[in-house]
């Protein structure tokens, strides 16, 4: 990787980690997916962060405290990780309340889950999260809001903004979910929800 890079990546992030504030074992992390190194492709962070995003060390909720001010950034990559790290941290509440705050414009979030299905897991391993139109994770069991109206094929009515349907279950299809609207059974693409707080 270049030095141009790397000074460029220090001189806007002060020289400290853009993830976690660190300031030692600064070196330049390129944002999958991307083609070639570009600062705005790129940040600036630390080893640990960086053995942590790789994949070479698990996840240690306790590291990724520096999220909660990393995640409100100008800079679209480390928005865009901090997403990203968020909904694998989803489990933890503080990280999925700090998801459910969070707004990315439509360029980020495609690139934040073009990056989480590059990082889907192989057969055997855990499946990917079921996300709705804003990331937040949802599960069996949860209510969401219709963000759209909805024609319903077959059943000559139509599904209007703002319904809230509760208890939604999962698919195989991690862009379907089933519930109830109207007393019907239908699958809603989760595209056009919201999960309801």
């Amino acid at each position: 990787m270049s030095d141009t890079l790397l000074s460029t990546l220090s001189a806007r992030a002060s020289g400290r980690c853009e993830l976690c504030g660190a300031d030692a074992g600064l070196a330049a992390y390129l944002v999958p997916p991307v083609a070639a190194p570009d600062a705005d492709r790129a940040l600036l962070a630390c080893a640990a962060c960086r053995a942590q995003l790789d994949g070479d060390t698990p996840l240690a909720p306790a590291h990724w405290n520096g999220l909660r001010e990393a995640v409100w950034s100008e800079v679209p990559a480390v928005q865009v990780v901090a997403w990203r790290l968020l909904t694998r941290l989803s489990g933890e509440a503080w990280a999925q309340e700090l998801l459910e705050q969070v707004y990315l414009d439509d360029d980020a979030l495609a690139w934040a889950r073009a990056g989480l299905d590059a990082a889907a897991p192989a057969e055997g391993e855990a499946d990917a999260p079921v996300l709705d139109s804003n990331g937040a994770v949802l599960v069996d069991g949860d209510a969401v809001t219709l963000i759209k109206d909805l024609d319903v094929k077959g059943a000559n009515f139509t599904a209007k903004r703002g319904t809230l349907v509760k208890g939604i279950r999962l698919t195989d299809d991690p862009a379907l979910v089933e519930g109830r609207v109207n007393g019907i059974a239908i699958y809603l693409k989760t595209a056009f929800l919201k999960k309801a707080i």
